[in-house]
C-alpha cells in the first residue's frame, strides 16, 4: 500500500470524522424543544407544546427530564381525544407537564426509582419489566437523548392523569385534614386505598370542629370507636349524587343504616347536608358533608 494512497485516505477520513463529531455536537447543543423537533418522530408533541404555550418553558435553563411520546403514541389515543385535548389549553398543559420532571435524570437513575415526581408534583410510578422500563403505562423505548437543558427519553404512550384513590383525593382537597388524620389513626388508609369502589360521605374540618374539643380528642384516642364512626361514613359501591337522591336509605360499612332526604335539590344524610357532591376518585366517589355522622 503506497504512502500516497494512505495520505489520500486520511484526507477523506479526517474531514468525515470531523463532520460526524460536529453533527453529534450540534445535536447535543439544542435545547429540549429543538432536539424534539430534530428527532422527526415527535412532531405531534411539538405541536402540542406550542398549543399549550410551553415552548418557552422547555427552552428555559432547566434542567428538565422529558418523557417524550412519539407521533405513534399520540395516534393511539381514543378517536377525537387529541383534537379535544389540543382545543383545551389548561387540560393540555396538565397532560404535557405530566411528561416533564425537574432535573436531569439519566436512564440508569430512572430505573432505580419506584416513582418520579413531575413538574407539577404528580407521582408517576416506575417499574422494570421483561419488556423494559415502564413509566406509568408507557414503555421507555429510547433513552438519554442529550439536550443543552436536560435529557429526553422516548416513550410509546401518552401519559394521562390517573384518578387518585379516596385517601389521596381527600388529602389534595385541603379541607379534610382532620378526616385524613382520623383515617390514619384508625388504620383505615389501606382499606380506603383498596379496589372498592366506595362512596364516602366526607365531613370537612369545619364539621369536625363542631364537635366539643374533648369529645373529638377522646374519639381520636379510641381506635375501636373511631373506626366505627369513620366506617359509618363509608358505603360500599359507587353511588353518584343523582342515584343517592332517589334512595331513602343506604347501608354503611359498619352495618348501620343512613337515612337520606332529598328536597328542592338539597340532599341530607341523616342530619348532615351534602354541600358538594360527586368528587370522583379512582376507587369511588366522595360527597362532602357539613356534619360528622354518629352511629346510633
Amino acid at each position: 500500500m503506497s504512502k500516497k494512497w494512505l495520505r489520500g485516505l486520511w484526507c477523506v477520513l479526517i474531514p468525515a470524522l470531523a463532520l460526524g463529531m460536529f453533527l453529534t455536537s450540534a445535536q447535543a447543543e439544542q435545547d429540549i424543544v429543538g432536539t424534539a423537533k430534530s428527532a422527526g418522530n415527535c412532531q405531534t408533541l411539538c405541536k402540542a407544546l406550542e398549543a399549550a404555550k410551553l415552548i418557552e418553558t422547555l427552552q428555559g435553563e432547566g434542567p428538565f427530564t422529558v418523557f417524550a411520546p412519539t407521533d405513534e403514541a399520540f395516534e393511539r389515543l381514543p378517536q377525537g381525544a387529541l383534537t379535544a385535548l389540543l382545543a383545551d389549553q389548561p387540560k393540555l398543559r396538565g397532560v404535557l407537564l405530566l411528561h416533564v420532571v425537574p432535573g436531569k435524570i439519566m436512564a440508569a437513575d430512572v430505573a432505580k426509582q419506584p416513582w418520579i415526581k413531575t413538574f407539577e408534583g404528580k407521582r408517576i410510578p416506575i417499574r422494570a419489566t421483561e419488556e423494559g422500563v415502564m413509566i406509568g403505562r408507557a414503555r421507555v423505548t429510547k433513552t438519554d437523548i442529550p439536550c443543552t437543558n436536560g435529557v429526553i427519553h422516548i416513550i410509546d404512550a401518552v401519559l394521562t392523569p390517573e384518578l387518585q384513590d379516596i385517601v389521596d383525593t381527600a388529602k389534595e382537597a385541603g379541607t379534610f385534614q382532620t378526616l385524613c388524620k382520623a383515617v390514619r389513626e384508625a388504620d383505615l388508609v389501606e382499606t380506603l386505598r383498596g379496589e372498592g369502589p366506595f362512596t364516602v360521605f366526607a365531613p370537612t374540618d369545619e364539621a369536625f370542629a363542631k364537635l366539643p374539643p374533648k369529645e373529638l380528642e377522646a374519639l381520636i384516642g379510641d381506635k375501636t370507636k373511631l373506626r366505627g364512626v369513620l366506617l359509618h361514613h363509608v358505603v360500599p359501591g359507587k353511588h353518584l349524587a343523582a342515584e343517592v337522591a332517589k334512595l331513602k336509605s343506604v347501608e354503611a360499612a359498619d352495618g348501620t343504616s343512613l337515612s337520606i332526604t332529598a328536597s328542592d335539590g338539597e340532599v341530607m344524610i341523616d342530619q348532615a347536608h351534602v354541600t358538594k357532591p360527586d368528587i370522583e376518585a379512582g376507587n369511588g366517589v366522595i360527597h362532602v358533608i357539613d356534619t360528622v355522622l354518629m352511629p346510633q
